[in-house]
C-alpha cells in the first residue's frame, strides 16, 4: 500500500496490521511514485519466493 506524505514523498506500508503496535509497518519511503511502485513489486516478488 503506497501513501503520499505531506512532505511530497511516497511511503510503502504493509497490507497487514502489526498486532503488537496496531499499525501498519513502514516498508520504505521514496521521492517518486514510480520508485515506490518499483520497490513494492520487488517486495511482492520476494515475499512469494
Amino acid at each position: 500500500m503506497i501513501r503520499k506524505l505531506k512532505s511530497g514523498e511516497y511511503r510503502i506500508y504493509s497490507r497487514k496490521i502489526n498486532p503488537k503496535t496496531k499499525k501498519r509497518r513502514n516498508l520504505g519511503t521514496f521521492e517518486s511514485l514510480d520508485a515506490a511502485k518499483k520497490h513494492e513489486k520487488a517486495i511482492q516478488y520476494f515475499k512469494h519466493r
